[in-house]
């Protein structure tokens, strides 16, 4: 099977604070947003040819969700896990750093509580 586009969609309660989130502090660029009577929701570039989907109708817990709550995390990788800390730090968003055996991750939440990592590449080259 060839696919043309991958995505994830997130459904939010806190909609607009989740835009905001994924494209003012993560910097994700928007592609495009609708608002009808149908739907509310903005697509941001995630990379590549992979969108993210912001939509309504999830559940906030601002303290953050559990596995079974919410089984998904979205991973950001970065040439520096450290720098990407500090830059969320000084807008005001906690991250969470440690080393693991496999590299370096700094976790972090969107203000819905969905759980969200950064993970360390130096290389450029992929190391899942």
């Amino acid at each position: 099977m060839i696919f043309e586009r991958t995505g994830v969609i997130l459904c939010t309660e806190k909609y607009d604070e989740c835009v905001a989130f994924y494209s003012e502090v993560l910097d994700l660029p928007i592609i495009e947003t609708l608002n009808d009577d149908h739907s509310k929701l903005t697509v941001l570039r995630f990379g590549g040819n992979t969108y993210l989907m912001v939509e309504t109708g999830g559940k906030a817990i601002t303290s953050g969700k559990s596995l079974s709550q919410n089984p998904v995390w979205l991973r950001f990788n970065v040439k520096s896990v450290e720098d990407a800390a500090v830059e969320l730090l000084d807008k005001g968003i906690d991250v969470k750093t440690k080393k693991e055996v496999w590299g370096t991750v700094g976790d972090f939440k969107d203000p819905d509580g969905n759980m969200c990592s950064f993970r360390e590449e130096p290389s450029g080259e992929p190391s899942y």
